[in-house]
């Protein structure tokens, strides 16, 4: 908070805080928090139940599933994330200017 002194017309002096500018705005955590659900997302896709027995090979590891579509999705996660943090928002306009 940015604390602000003006004078009345009376000649005392009103202090007033006013919220100073964030660099992010609403609209930026809510893409961050959709960004941060498709990484989660392609990590669970990813992850999976190996063989209950370790002398045998289960095939199941290199679908398409956990090779191709999990990363991919976990990939334009970050890379949504990072969108989502440079995105500039719509500013407000500032009444006394």
């Amino acid at each position: 908070m940015t604390k602000q002194t003006t004078k009345t017309t009376d000649g005392t002096e009103e202090r007033q805080e006013r919220l100073s500018e964030f660099p992010l705005v609403r609209i930026n955590f809510i893409l961050m928090a959709v960004a941060a659900v498709m990484i989660v997302v392609g990590f669970a896709l990813t992850s999976g139940g190996g063989s209950a027995d370790a002398t045998q090979f289960n095939p199941e590891i290199f679908s398409v599933r956990r090779i191709v579509i999990g990363p991919n999705i976990a990939f334009l996660g970050f890379l949504f994330m990072a969108f989502a943090i440079i995105w500039p928002g719509k500013k407000k306009k500032k009444e006394n200017q």
